[in-house]
């Protein structure tokens, strides 16, 4: 049976919520499922059970029951993202904000507001950011950053090696992410735990999140300034340079979306990887056999925990229909990564080893495909790697099913990740670089494409059938076979 067809105006905001600690809470007007507060602790759950009453696209409330379509099937928000002429992602066009039903004070304000940046604009004018964007990323030295990531994980490792125990999360996860985030834009001065507190705060929907947002603004206009006035071989530099004249507003914006974006992502991609090599013995034993590398069991974890669960939002420009649901001009869609990414129809298996498999939704796709992914990848590939090689007998400290997350509507993620080892030396950061210059290198990395890369296998030499030793030439014909098998 289909459901009614639903749209802010259908909504009946008349209908008071069911009070705390009735079996129905976590409904709000109109019979829709709340997507925050009391109910709605594990959205993951919440989404099944909108998969399982409405399908692939289905109705539901966001904070302060604003409407929202929440897009569950893979191939749906593939086709939503891939859309341009149905759907965008400029907030201008979502009803509940011309109508006023989202507040200035909204908590997702600082989410869904619109900006100057690329991934509100269309057209030329996205043709535009979307090319100074991307031209200031291609130079960007993959190899150079590599390095500085394996330098500023060394350095991190040293702050608590010698005690034998250390929270992989508040001391590692979200902390490299954002040393390197400043280092490629260019200003590595301001990193310190007030910016990755910010950065952190800024996504979560709650009171502090605007003043952590103005925080953050204000460090990259201060950076913008600089620049400005005195370019340099950054990031920011090559953003201002670039023939398409961003006005500092514009570089401002771009920085703090490619700034946080990448952070936040990266800081939950590095979590929940070191937690899947910690809970799970099979998955440390693929890795540590060979079976499995480090871009791979990064991409496993684009799957089944990806850094954000869901993206707000997308915004129909016209009437239309999606997974079976009638879609009206001005309502907002909100992509359903995770959801989509345990889509039955594309994963009836859950268990099953995706196998380096890039088709998740973890960075979105069509012209707003995230264009600092690769950076996420390159932090979460090294760290992962370096962190492993000086600390190899590192150990969960806790019971599994004592691990918390903290969850909001954009992603969930680990508030610690307790580990113990037998206690390590420091080491001098800069002589274990040059020793050591880079991890397991990995040369498709960097540069993304979004067909599967096929796994390389080192090339077999075919043995010769023949190769006898003959008698009276002993030992010649045995240390040759020995040295063609490498012996």
């Amino acid at each position: 049976m289909t459901p009614e067809p639903f749209s802010p105006a259908g909504t009946d905001h008349s209908m008071a919520a069911p009070p705390p600690g009735c079996p129905a809470h976590g409904v709000g007007p109109g019979g829709l499922r709340r997507l925050y507060g009391p109910g709605a602790e594990d959205l993951g759950a919440v989404y099944e059970e909108l998969r399982s009453e409405h399908g692939a696209v289905a109705p539901a409330l966001l904070h302060e029951d604003v409407p929202i379509w929440v897009v569950l099937g893979h191939s749906e928000n593939m086709h939503m993202v891939r859309t341009p002429t149905h759907f965008c992602r400029d907030p201008r066009q979502w009803s509940a904000l011309e109508d006023g039903t989202i507040k200035p004070d909204h908590p997702l304000m600082p989410i869904v507001a619109w900006q100057p940046i690329c991934c509100h604009a269309e057209g030329d004018e996205h043709r535009r950011l979307r090319a100074a964007v991307t031209s200031a990323m291609s130079t960007i030295n993959h190899r150079g950053i590599r390095r500085y990531i394996n330098r500023a994980t060394q350095d991190l490792v040293n702050k608590f090696c010698e005690k034998g125990r250390a929270d992989l999360v508040s001391q590692f996860a979200e902390h490299l992410p954002m040393a390197v985030m400043c280092e490629i834009l260019g200003m590595p001065e301001e990193y310190n735990d007030e910016i990755v507190h910010a950065a952190r705060d800024l996504l979560k929907g709650t009171e502090t999140s605007i003043a952590s947002n103005a925080y953050i603004m204000d460090a990259l206009m201060r950076l913008t300034v600089r620049r400005r006035a005195e370019p340099k071989d950054d990031f920011t530099s090559h953003l201002i340079n670039h023939p398409a004249g961003l006005d500092d507003d514009e570089i401002g914006q771009h920085l703090r979306v490619i700034m946080i974006t990448s952070y936040e992502a990266t800081a939950n991609l590095l979590a929940n990887v070191l937690r899947v090599v910690l809970t799970d013995p099979g998955f440390r034993a693929r890795l540590n056999g060979g079976q499995m590398t480090v871009p791979q069991a990064v991409e496993q974890a684009l799957w089944d925990e990806p850094p954000f669960s869901t993206m707000l939002g997308y915004f129909a420009k016209q009437d239309t229909e999606l997974g079976g649901q009638r879609i009206r001009k001005g309502d907002g869609l909100l992509m359903g990564i995770a959801p989509g990414n345990v889509d039955p129809r594309v994963r009836p298996d859950l268990k099953a080893n995706m196998q380096g498999n890039r088709s998740h939704l973890a960075f979105s796709g069509g012209p707003h495909e995230c264009p600092g992914q690769d950076i996420g990848r390159a932090i979460a590939d090294v760290g992962v790697d370096a962190l492993l090689n000086r600390l190899p007998d590192v150990q969960l400290a806790c019971e599994e099913d004592e691990l918390r997350w903290r969850a909001s509507i954009m992603n969930r993620h680990l508030v610690e990740l307790p580990v113990k080892f037998d206690p390590k030396p420091q080491q001098d950061v800069m002589q274990w670089s040059s020793s050591n210059p880079m991890p397991r290198q990995h040369p498709t990395d960097w540069q993304v494409s979004m067909q599967q890369q096929p796994t390389a296998q080192e090339p077999t030499v075919p043995m010769p059938t023949a190769l006898t030793e003959p008698a009276g030439r002993p030992g010649v014909f045995r240390r040759l076979l020995r040295w063609w098998r490498g012996d």
